[in-house]
């Protein structure tokens, strides 16, 4: 059987670096303790002025296509994950196929907010199961957030940040590596919590919105601390239920990076290390769709995942989407 293997990766995050102490003089107030001891992110990357979302995807594609040694003509599928696109429309992916010169690539982008790059390996996966015509499928996870945001609120300014991360899927004739399986979940009654609500058709940019500051990202209301802990819970549980794995078994965690504690709490419910968790928001901050393939590209440079190795994506972010997926690398 056809299955999906992952066989390279890449990341890119901005030059532009800024500590905990840039918030503290912006707000007039020490947020950096706050940062330090609860979510353990000392320093973020923001694009530079005249970089965009397709920049970010454009540098990490590039580095995971040279390692894998294929050529961008190749490419049979792009799919991009962001809720932070290049335009409204036309799509971002064409626009990195554009630049990469994958001129055989169909592509498309994919808005599951910061659940986006999970729900796009899935994705990505199937084409590559079902489809004999599908060889290599490039999947990107991108975030230019900082362009969205209110520097005047203190409850978002600090902890959103920019980079992108991309995994290259190839078919393999082997059922034992690769794809294993997953699980997507919505809450939908939690839509209206957090999100960039102007653009689109239910609040058109106005004269107005603009001044209301609608544009950016809005926090509303904050979700239920446990939340993210009990839904990755589930999922991770639910899968390995499914596969007949024990929590045990799989070598990396790779969760959303917005909350250490979050990520804490789930592997101490499913009973593992905590070191089966790699991180990487210290020092990059919360890359929404990005921190997943971001943080995986940092683990296999520093050869924490292994060929073989059981490892687990579980993604959460607005809507509130959930994504699952469980491969053997």
């Amino acid at each position: 059987m056809r299955n999906a293997v992952i066989i390279s990766t890449g990341a890119y995050v901005p030059e532009h670096a800024l500590p905990n102490s840039y918030f503290n003089d912006l707000l007039g107030e020490d947020v950096d303790t706050w940062l330090r001891e609860n979510l353990q992110m000392y320093e973020r990357r923001w694009c530079a002025e005249g970089e965009s979302t397709a920049d970010l995807c454009e540098a990490a594609a590039k580095v995971a296509l040279q390692r894998a040694g294929v050529d961008p003509k190749q490419l049979n599928l792009i799919i991009v994950a962001t809720d932070t696109p290049e335009y409204l429309s036309p799509s971002t992916a064409s626009v990195v196929q554009f630049r990469l010169g994958a001129g055989h690539a169909g592509t498309f982008d994919l808005n599951s907010a910061c659940a986006g790059f999970t729900t796009a390996l899935d994705v990505g996966s199937k084409y590559i199961r079902t489809d004999e015509n599908y060889q290599y499928v490039l999947i990107i996870g991108a975030y230019a957030m900082s362009k969205y945001l209110d520097k005047t609120d203190k409850k978002t300014v600090t902890l959103f940040a920019d980079g992108a991360g991309a995994v290259l899927l190839s078919s393999i004739e082997d059922n034992a590596r690769g794809y294993l399986a997953s699980e997507l979940i919505t809450l939908g009654q939690y839509y209206d919590g957090m999100g960039i609500y102007a653009g689109g058709t239910k609040h058109p940019i106005s004269h107005e919105s603009l001044e209301r500051k609608e544009h950016l990202l809005k926090l509303f209301y904050r979700f239920p601390p446990e939340l993210n802990p009990q839904m990755w819970t589930h999922l991770a549980n639910k899968l390995c239920e499914r596969t007949g794995i024990s929590p045990s078994e799989v070598k990396q965690y790779f969760l959303t990076q917005v909350n250490i504690n979050s990520i804490r709490k789930t592997l101490d419910n499913l009973k593992v290390p905590r070191d089966r968790a790699h991180t990487t928001m210290h020092y990059y901050g919360y890359t929404g769709s990005a921190s997943i393939p971001i943080t995986l590209d940092d683990a296999i440079q520093k050869g924490k995942v292994q060929q073989n190795d059981l490892i687990f994506f579980i993604g959460s972010g607005g809507g509130l989407s959930f994504g699952s997926l469980l491969m053997r690398y």
